[in-house]
């Protein structure tokens, strides 16, 4: 009997650990440790650290990517965060990047969901 209960609670950890384990992980890796200058560690990202590492504060878009109509912005989030139409925007994966027209770095990420 009690192997049986011993056999029960090991089933349970077992099974209980599986959901955090299962993350969704893509072909992005990142270094995560640097020495002389050289990568000698590197990590593989998950889909959301994948999403948000692509464009942060300070990426460059460059004057040939196609930029979203200011216009096209939902208004309510134009309001809150007083977006202004002279710069440029980048409306994607549920995020406004906004981007200094003069460098073409990302200056604001904002949270559309």
């Amino acid at each position: 009997m009690t192997k049986i209960f011993l056999a029960l609670g090991a089933a349970a950890v077992a099974l209980s650990a599986a959901p955090a384990e299962a993350k969704h992980y893509t072909n992005h890796v990142k270094c995560s440790k640097w020495r002389h200058g050289r990568c000698v560690a590197w990590h593989r990202l998950t889909r959301a650290q994948a999403r948000r590492a692509g464009y942060r504060v300070g990426y460059r878009f460059g004057p040939s990517y196609s930029y979203t109509e200011f216009s096209t912005l939902p208004q309510p989030i134009v309001r809150r965060y007083n977006l202004r139409q002279d710069w440029r925007y980048v409306n994607r994966d549920g995020y406004i990047y906004a981007v200094n027209p003069r460098t073409y770095r990302v200056t604001r990420v904002i949270t559309v969901r």
